[in-house]
């Protein structure tokens, strides 16, 4: 039933709302589906190549659709992540590569996309030897030879961005160990450096960029006393306007504006993700749909562009949810599909917010959830790290894992280690360099807590994860063996050093350096090895399920792939299981259920979720 979903995952309507574009994963295909809402069925599909990751997809006018690919790739010897975009044309049912000819790896910096679906513009390398620049393509069969280069590459500058109506106003990038920002209030002005930024004196209120064509103003999200805050920016000055919204507890995390380059709603992370409306018409239909359906989460995930047709997700964190179409002009909202429509939410159990306070006196915050029908005294215990691991968390939402470990017996944590986000800069920051280290004393502090109030017995707890989490789970059995029992991995990390020169393949120095300082921490001398699984599996006297997708872009297979090594080099058995055709997450109902039914078995065997007869 956990693995038995409806296939179709996110969804956009196209602008006029005749059309739902949706991630559909079917018989081991990842796809595009086109859906008809008029005629009720499916028009198109486009499918990714065996060796391809859908990373992204969006509309372009009525009649076209973006897709962004990437796959695993080679760049002077080493691993490395290639994207790109393809463009389906609904109406001549052609599908095409943008920009074949280019060297970069990353060839899916769309800076801009014209609305009528004509042209875009796409940031890229030419060559691995150039810099960026920026060019226009036109979104038909002559994209390659009508392309025309609109911003020639400028030393330094890795990042290009556009205003809302196409023109490329700014450029960021880093030469002699400063950031520098050239900027222009026109396209036909010249480029004028702003700025030269120290380290020590970073510019933060460049993270989120919306610039309004025909002026220097525009909107950033910015600190603002505690927390950041939406605001009015002027980016020839560099100086903060007014504040549009600032929650006094939670950061600002994501804003839209409207085609009057108005703010039109901005978000917010507490324990669930939240949404405000500037809109009145918005407002008012948020509150309808509360009022329709209270106790539950309401999302309107995606609209026409003239609010005719919405798509809303019905659900809540027990509850795995439900997709329907609103229409305005009938205010009636039609269901369209369920997400797991073999699970009885009534079956499920609630997720409470927790928090508790680690070693160094950090608060910890996360999410527990207990079994159905048990005593919480003395329950075995998952640890469920997230992935990421930095400005990513978890929240309160529905999750098939902990859903399914919870139904088998078991109490699982899922702790917001340092580092993660949503709870501020300061909070993330001091996860630097901390994986493998205080991170990690943080899932271990998590324990300590559930012990002491009873909730938990301490001699019967695993961890397990994927992708970051993959690999806290194999470190926390190597670290620590006297706590935990066992650990499951899916896509786990097992090489820092590898995974570093991986995750930061960008070619611009300083950014290589930031990422490097991120991950090492202060002494940039630190030894990756010291905190690698691989390098220490000799040490390993706890079970281990190992497994990954052997079409990994995320995290290569060859991870998967030098901890077995290792571990069958220093004489340790461990449980393995491979994923054909899988990238970094399942596309395939039977390689999920593989995935749910591997970690039964092995929690059943090694962390039983029965109290043992004595």
């Amino acid at each position: 039933a956990f693995a038995s979903y409806s296939g179709i995952g996110r969804a956009r309507l196209s602008p006029d709302g005749k059309f739902i574009a949706m991630r559909i994963a079917s018989e081991g295909k990842v796809l595009v589906g086109i859906w008809d809402i008029a005629n009720n069925r499916l028009e198109n599909r486009i499918v990714m190549g065996e060796d391809q990751e859908l990373e992204w997809f969006r509309w372009a006018g009525n009649d076209r659709v973006l897709i962004s690919i990437s796959q695993l790739g080679r760049l002077f010897d080493e691993e490395v992540r290639i994207s790109r975009v393809i463009v389906k044309d609904l109406k001549s049912q052609s599908v095409f590569i943008l920009a074949k000819k280019q060297e970069g790896p990353v060839g899916d910096d769309v800076l801009y996309v014209d609305p009528a679906g004509e042209y875009l513009l796409l940031a890229m390398q030419k060559s691995i030897y150039d810099w960026p620049s920026v060019w226009l393509y036109q979104l038909d069969a002559t994209s390659e030879k009508t392309a025309k280069q609109v911003q020639q590459p400028k030393d330094g500058v890795w990042d290009w961005y556009a205003d809302n109506l196409g023109s490329v106003r700014m450029g960021i990038g880093w030469t002699n160990q400063q950031r520098r920002i050239w900027y222009r209030k026109t396209a036909t002005d010249p480029l004028v450096l702003i700025a030269k930024l120290k380290d020590d004196e970073e510019d933060k209120a460049w993270d989120v960029i919306r610039i309004i064509s025909g002026s220097d103003e525009g909107y950033v999200l910015e600190k603002s006393g505690e927390t950041v805050a939406l605001r009015k920016f002027n980016y020839a000055t560099r100086t903060s306007g007014e504040i549009i919204y600032q929650n006094p507890q939670w950061d600002v995390t994501d804003f839209y504006i409207d085609d009057q380059s108005k703010p039109y709603s901005a978000f917010y992370t507490d324990d669930k993700e939240r949404v405000v409306w500037f809109d009145p018409k918005m407002k008012a239909m948020q509150s309808r749909l509360n009022k329709a359906m209270p106790d539950m989460d309401i999302w309107v995930t995606n609209s026409a562009r003239d609010d005719s047709r919405m798509l809303v997700h019905v659900g809540r964190e027990d509850d795995p949810g439900s997709m329907y179409i609103y229409t305005a002009a009938t205010r009636h909202l039609d269901f369209f599909t369920t997400y797991r429509a073999k699970i009885d939410p009534t079956q499920l159990t609630r997720p409470k917010a927790i928090s508790y306070v680690a070693r160094d006196k950090t608060l910890i915050r996360g999410y527990l959830t207990l079994p159905r029908g048990r005593d919480p005294k003395g329950l075995p215990l998952i640890i469920l790290p997230h992935g990421g691991p930095y400005g990513v968390r978890d929240t309160l939402t529905y999750d098939d894992e902990v859903q399914f470990l919870s139904n088998r017996g078991y109490a699982v944590l899922q702790p917001n280690f340092r580092g993660s986000g949503g709870y501020g800069e300061p909070f993330e920051n001091i996860g630097d360099g901390q994986m493998g280290r205080k991170m990690q004393d943080d899932l271990d502090d998590g324990m300590d807590w559930l012990a002491k109030e009873g909730t938990i017995d301490p001699a019967r707890v695993c961890v397990v994860g994927a992708s970051y989490g993959g690999y806290a789970a194999l470190w926390a059995v190597i670290r620590n063996p006297e706590r935990y029992r066992c650990a499951a991995s899916f896509a786990a990390i097992t090489d820092m050093k590898k995974w570093l020169s991986y995750s930061g393949r960008r070619d611009d120095k300083k950014g290589k350096t930031e990422w490097s300082a991120r991950v090492k921490g202060e002494d940039p001398a630190f030894d990756l090895a010291s905190i690698s699984p691989t390098a220490h599996v000799a040490r390993l006297t706890r079970p281990v399920l190992l497994t990954h997708g052997d079409k990994d872009t995320q995290v290569p297979f060859s991870h998967f792939k030098m901890m077995r090594d290792a571990a069958a080099k220093a004489g340790k058995s461990i449980y393995t299981v491979v994923f054909p055709k899988e990238g970094h997450g399942f596309t395939t109902a039977e390689n999920e259920k593989l995935w749910y039914d591997s970690l039964e078995a092995f929690l059943t065997k090694h962390n039983p979720a029965e109290v043992p007869a004595r």
